[in-house]
């Protein structure tokens, strides 16, 4: 008797284990994974770059399904498109001078959201004089300049000169600002290691131009002011080069297959109808072009509320540690990781430390913001990032994609996340010391 009760209580420990894997191949299926990012990715939506009609195609289609699910739009906001203004930088003209000698166009980068710079060896507008050295991170020191509320002139050693034809690219890509200034950076790469004797006159076309995320809604209950976030981003490239006659840079992997995964989610979530905590579902735009959509979206929330953050970037192909496997940027970072882990321990699914640690990932993507305000906030892919050859190119198609692979990265995602939504676990804050 004592055996056959035995048997009686593993049997039910067993279906209880199995019962959300179970909830999740109900409603996270191929085949709605590969309807949503067939057409997130699909020709019509011109590869989705942000200011395009493209992109505004795929955020009718996501606002359309948040609808569908059921959420609703973040508390002080009337409906799923979160608008916000930035200011596009158009060059018209650069000339620099050092020395009496004239700097190539090639071997300058402004960082200007004013119609016009105009430096002399002196003056009230005169700038900071800074230097990049030839052993110092050009990406970081850069990027904690362009900060800086004030004038600077950046003389950039020429060993720095193909991740700063690298870095001009990007910002030509981009060109936005999230306001006007009358401040400026201007990097020069040139050997000169003083600038005595200089002048810098700089014109720029600034036009106002509007943008949005789609952010849905989950309450939770006893938990309502605890915030879990869910993401992706939904911008991609656009129209490119021709390659063998194809332009359309569709971003099937970057990052329909995260914004897929955020809508399947969703749909697993609302239906399960057991989130102590609240969730939050966003679809970022202008990841591509500097991340604005997603530090916009931060100054909307108390980072103190973001119990964690799930950013989903590039789940459609199989990982270098296997199929229903992934892993997890700024792994050492707090204890999500871990959490995660502990989640889908006995099932078939895993998620791994980053193996990409020199791709510095966890600050390349949409988690970064919250990072670092402290949430721990991370990215889970399965990119093989140093190899992948389709990455940021007319490739990147949804044929390419591996959708039984991402379907269960997907189903993974949600049993992770079990602990944390349903208010058990707790995730460790990132701490300061860690930020970038």
């Amino acid at each position: 008797m004592k055996l056959k009760m035995r048997k009686i209580f593993f049997v039910i420990l067993a279906f209880c284990s199995l019962t959300p894997v179970l909830a999740q191949k109900k409603v996270i299926t191929e085949a709605e994974v590969s309807r949503i990012v067939k057409t997130l990715s699909a020709d019509e939506m011109q590869g989705r770059l942000t200011f395009t009609p493209g992109i505004a195609k795929a955020s009718a289609f996501i606002q359309a399904e948040f609808k569908k699910i059921g959420l609703q739009p973040l508390p002080g906001w009337q409906t799923f498109e979160q608008a916000f203004t930035m200011y596009k930088v158009e060059p018209v003209s650069a000339v620099v001078q050092l020395a009496g000698a004239a700097i190539p166009a090639e071997n300058i980068i402004a960082s200007a959201a004013t119609e016009e710079v105009n430096w002399q060896n002196a003056g009230p507008t005169a700038p900071e004089i800074i230097q990049i050295g030839a052993t110092e991170n050009f990406v970081q020191v850069a990027s904690a300049l362009m900060n800086n509320q004030k004038n600077q002139l950046v003389l950039v050693n020429p060993t720095h000169a193909d991740i700063f034809k690298r870095y001009k690219n990007y910002l030509g890509r981009s060109g936005m600002k999230t306001e006007k200034s009358a401040f400026a950076t201007v990097f020069v790469l040139t050997d000169v290691a003083s600038a005595p004797d200089y002048s810098v006159a700089i014109k720029s076309k600034i036009t106002e131009q509007r943008l949005n995320n789609v952010v849905g809604y989950m309450p939770g209950k006893s938990r309502k002011e605890e915030f879990v976030v869910f993401s992706g981003h939904y911008d991609h490239l656009g129209i490119v080069k021709p390659v063998n006659g194809d332009s359309i840079a569709n971003g099937a992997d970057d990052d329909a297959s995260g914004t897929t995964a955020v809508i399947a989610l969703a749909k697993h979530f609302k239906k399960q109808k057991n989130n102590e905590r609240s969730l939050i579902f966003v679809a970022f735009t202008a990841e591509e072009i500097g991340g604005f959509g997603s530090k916009y979206f931060s100054q909307q929330l108390d980072p103190n509320k973001v119990v964690a953050m799930f950013n989903i970037e590039m789940i459609g192909k199989v990982s270098q540690f296997g199929e229903n496997a992934g892993f997890i940027t700024g792994f050492d970072r707090s204890d999500f990781g871990k959490i995660v882990q502990q989640n889908l321990a006995g099932t078939n699914f895993r998620f791994e430390s980053d193996p990409y640690i020199k791709e510095n990932l966890f600050y390349r993507s949409d988690n970064a913001t919250l990072a670092r305000l402290g949430v721990p906030a991370h990215s889970l892919s399965t990119d093989k990032i140093d190899s992948d050859k389709l990455y940021h190119s007319v490739d990147d198609e949804f044929e390419s994609l591996n959708i039984p692979n991402m379907t269960q990265i997907i189903r993974a995602i949600a049993q992770g996340a079990t602990s944390i939504i349903a208010g058990k676990d707790t995730p460790s804050r990132i701490a300061p010391e860690s930020k970038n």
